[in-house]
């Protein structure tokens, strides 16, 4: 589940430049259910073998040198699902953060948890302070786990913390800007997705970091999540590569746009 200790050149396998590739790529993980029924096994099945993709994907973002990978693990809108799903999941969550926290640890990866504690069980909350307190200090790639999480919610719980500290005195309506609405959400200190790749071909953003992805680039993969390996992620980055990312502005035809958009 962890990434090499030498980051690869992304000229020997992508054939890009360095400064092309992607800061920050952000996954929604779906067709879990699907890659099970297709196979006649109970939906707890596909996100068993969905740990495969994940430590595919961590260990490719981190061989690539890629700042930041988010992982939208479970919404605030799966609670809605069977009981005994819902259950397996949890379990799956507390096994793997334990299973792997060494690795992780030793790859350098640091793990950060976004979107609500309240409501996941106390062996979920045990293993995830865990493995941030552990590797707290790592400078390799953030893995951000969106965990509980939903982004209407998150931007709910900004606007409050706002409102509250106007309330008291430590911050000026005229104040608040884009960079204090960004810096009181879970993602603070984080740069902004430059990628969102969804994957099961479905085109829907559910939710996912609403605010953070607004200059984010699409891109939607035919392939079941258990099914997705490196390959279909070295084609999202080929994908996102190929792009002339404008923010906006009208860019000279031999200045392509690279990067991400200036933070306010």
């Amino acid at each position: 589940m962890a990434p090499s200790e030498r980051a690869l050149d992304p000229l020997d396998v992508l054939g890009l430049p360095r400064e092309s590739l992607p800061r920050h790529v952000a996954i929604i993980m779906d067709g879990n259910g699907r890659w099970a029924r297709q196979r006649g096994l109970p939906r707890i099945e596909g996100h068993r073998n969905a740990t495969t993709a994940v430590r595919a994907a961590i260990s490719t973002c981190g061989r690539l040198g890629i700042e930041c990978l988010t992982l939208y693990s479970f919404s605030v809108e799966n609670w809605k699902r069977p009981e005994d799903e819902v259950r397996g999941l949890m379990e799956l969550y507390a096994r793997s953060l334990m299973e792997n926290r060494d690795e992780l640890v030793d790859n350098r990866v640091r793990v950060k948890q976004i979107g609500r504690r309240e409501g996941l069980p106390a062996s979920v909350v045990r293993e995830l302070e865990t493995i941030e307190q552990a590797s707290r200090n790592n400078t390799g790639l953030t893995l951000c786990l969106a965990l509980n999480y939903g982004s209407r919610a998150e931007i709910a719980y900004a606007v409050r913390d706002i409102a509250a500290r106007v309330q008291r005195g430590a911050l000026r309506p005229e104040e608040i800007d884009e960079a204090a609405i960004s810096n009181a959400l879970d993602t603070a200190g984080l740069p902004d997705p430059d990628l969102v790749i969804r994957t099961a071909g479905e085109m829907r953003l559910s939710n996912f970091l609403l605010w953070q992805i607004s200059y984010a680039e699409l891109h939607v993969s035919p392939v079941l999540w258990p099914d997705f390996r490196e390959e279909h992620l070295f084609e999202a980055i080929r994908a996102f590569a190929a792009r002339e990312r404008r923010f906006g502005d009208v860019l000279d035809a031999a200045q392509p746009a690279a990067g991400s958009p200036p933070r306010t």
